[in-house]
């Protein structure tokens, strides 16, 4: 039977997080980006998007807006989208599509968490309405992933 010595062990590990870690975003954190801490526009609203956990890293589906892809489901990530006033629904498909439905007011911001969970075959990514006070504190730590507005 084939046993690895720790040294072998401890070396796949490694060589495993470091493949996690470059799964993760690398752009600017939202304290470096001053116009991704700016308000909308008075007639706009926000929608911040973001992913705090790396569970799951290899599984980055596209975000949609209402059936137009705005951004990728990246660990550690964020981006933002400034839109009118009205009914929206984010949307991410891995085995199945998983959806949000927002209602938006001219000035307010909403923050949509991505988590994750498990599938049969790969995780499922989901988008879900958060606070504003917890989404302003979570996606401080998030990496900018989005086009440069």
């Amino acid at each position: 039977m084939f046993r690895l010595s720790n040294i072998a062990r401890a070396i796949i590990v490694g060589c495993a997080m470091l493949a996690i870690q470059g799964c993760a975003s690398s752009g600017p954190r939202f304290s470096e980006m001053p116009l991704a801490q700016q308000g909308p526009k008075p007639d706009m609203a926000r929608i911040y998007v973001y992913r705090t956990t790396i569970l799951g890293a290899a599984v980055q589906p596209d975000v949609t807006l209402n059936g137009q892809a705005v951004g990728t489901a990246v660990p550690n990530g964020f981006f933002y989208l400034d839109r009118p006033a009205g009914e929206y629904k984010i949307a991410t498909e891995t085995e199945v599509e998983r959806t949000l439905n927002l209602t938006l007011e001219p000035g307010q911001t909403a923050y949509v968490r991505l988590g994750i969970s498990m599938g049969f075959f790969v995780g499922h990514v989901y988008p879900e309405l958060v606070e504003n006070s917890q989404g302003s504190k979570e996606v401080q730590e998030c990496h900018f992933t989005g086009p440069t507005p």
